[in-house]
């Protein structure tokens, strides 16, 4: 059996990044890796072993073409609302919380962010299979 242990984004200012990440997923550095052409940041917290790896291109100063493949990372919490209310009291503009139902019933509740790249990040109540 395979286990997910980590996801790697491209990010052109690693200050930038990491200060977005761990104010509003609490992800902090768990370890970092420089190398002469480029830093690798594992980002974690207590919630998950899985890990969010950030890689930064030493004198890249172009933002990524993220392209038209990627959709997004998502993460669940326990009070949807209450994050809702800290993220855009952060002043960093979620999107609307969405109700998503399916054959009558609450599927999913959820809402956007986007990181300083443009990554879109959902963010999930803690409900049926996003646990």
């Amino acid at each position: 059996m395979a286990k997910t242990i980590h996801s790697m984004i491209r990010v052109l200012d690693e200050a930038r990044s990491t200060a977005f990440y761990a104010k509003t997923l609490g992800l902090d550095v768990a370890e970092r890796l420089d190398f002469d052409t480029f830093t690798l940041i594992y980002l974690s917290n207590a919630e998950s072993e899985f890990e969010l790896e950030l890689t930064v291109n030493k004198g890249r100063e172009e933002p990524y073409d993220l392209g038209t493949g990627y959709g997004h990372l998502a993460v669940s919490v326990a009070d949807l609302d209450a994050e809702h209310s800290r993220i855009t009291a952060l002043g960093l503009n979620p999107g609307k919380i969405v109700e998503f139902n399916r054959d009558g019933a609450l599927l999913a509740r959820f809402f956007f962010i986007t990181d300083p790249d443009g990554y879109k990040i959902e963010v999930l109540q803690r409900h049926g299979r996003f646990k």
